[in-house]
């Protein structure tokens, strides 16, 4: 029989094992703890695992916490598991047929009230979904739903009413690849800060 202490102890049992944040190794080197946010990236290729429910909980309670302006919290999230829905959304247009094979995604909609702030809040919390999804192992890509009229057909197929705005969905699943499948997609890589970072003034260099 346990004591009263024993049911008091916190529990320390290990998150499954998928759940679990792993920071990159570095031989010899100290562990950089941005890392995992720099290696986030658009993925478009997924393995068919299921992304469980657990998982799903998680993300959708980190974009709850986003920031947004003056606290509107504009969001409203769509989970879509179902195949056939998937396969709907991804056929609105060429770029976004990737979006059939993820196991789920998250329609983001919004209040449509102020367009302005919104497109900025609407970054945030994005950004965040996908930085959240591979801090758990996983990868995701934003699918853009495209022009007023594949967004009209995409709330029309989620059933979202016509004063929401409804512009894209984020997938999520284990990533098969890193690769851009499109064959015009665009060139990986960064520009180097020198050409990005000014000084005090606008192209000014670090003294």
């Amino acid at each position: 029989m346990r004591t009263p202490d024993a049911r008091a102890r916190p529990d320390r049992r290990r998150p499954p094992a998928h759940h679990r944040i792993r920071a990159p190794a570095y031989a010899g080197a100290r562990v950089d703890p941005l890392e995992p946010i720099r290696r986030v990236s658009q993925i478009r290729e997924f393995t068919s695992g299921v992304v469980p429910d657990e998982a799903i909980d998680q993300l959708l309670e980190l974009a709850r916490w986003t920031g947004s302006s003056k606290n509107t919290q504009p969001w409203h999230f769509i989970v879509v598991r179902d195949r056939e829905t998937l396969r709907k959304l991804a056929e609105l247009r060429p770029n976004i047929n990737w979006a059939a094979a993820a196991p789920v995604g998250i329609a983001l909609v919004l209040t449509g009230e102020d367009a302005h702030s919104e497109s900025y809040d609407e970054g945030r919390v994005t950004e965040r979904l996908l930085t959240g999804a591979t801090m758990l192992g996983y990868g995701a890509g934003v699918a853009w739903f495209g022009e007023p009229h594949h967004e009209a057909e995409a709330k029309r197929i989620l059933g979202i009413p016509e004063s929401r705005q409804a512009r894209q969905m984020v997938l999520i699943g284990r990533r098969k690849s890193t690769r851009d499948p499109r064959p015009t997609g665009p060139p990986r890589g960064r520009r180097p800060l020198s050409e990005l970072v000014s000084f005090e003034r606008f192209g000014a260099p670090k003294r």
